[in-house]
């Protein structure tokens, strides 16, 4: 960027960071909103509201191949943040840019596995714990908070 480019960069990466604080987000969100405005003008070696929709795709195509998703969702957002609340312009391009949905489902254990962890346990107290745990189908911080009157009534 030639100097009065790079100046004026300067104003709204520096506005940026204030309206960042007037909306109370955290110091990490500042961090990586901020970081997020920075990565994208270095491609293009220009100011981030100069860019071209193209820009734009060349930019978050690369990104989605060499970062993860959670940085790609944060650029996303970082950027929506800098057109909305310093460019005060509504950024059309956060529907281009969707993340794969992913759902997990939690591990089970088959009843062999149980036995085998319950037996390799060697202190009675966890033993009980972890009995106690799966045959009532507890939580952790359920079992952590029995008393003896919950159980022998």
């Amino acid at each position: 960027m030639d100097l009065t480019e790079q100046s004026r960069f300067n104003d709204l990466y520096q506005r940026h960071l204030r309206m960042l604080k007037l909306q109370g987000k955290s110091d990490k969100t500042i961090d990586v909103y901020a970081h997020a405005v920075r990565r994208v003008t270095s491609p293009f070696d220009c100011c981030p509201d100069r860019l071209t929709p193209d820009q734009l795709e060349i930019y978050f195509g690369q990104l989605v191949d060499s970062h993860s998703w959670s940085t790609v969702k944060v650029d996303r957002n970082g950027l929506q943040f800098f057109w909305r609340h310093v460019l005060k312009v509504d950024w059309q391009w956060v529907n281009i840019i969707k993340p794969p949905k992913i759902s997990t489902i939690p591990d089970i254990l088959t009843l062999a596995e149980v036995e085998r962890l319950i037996s390799a346990t060697r202190k009675l107290r966890y033993r009980v714990f972890f009995l106690a745990t799966y045959s009532l189908g507890l939580r952790l911080g359920e079992t952590l908070s029995l008393q003896v009157g919950d159980i022998d009534a």
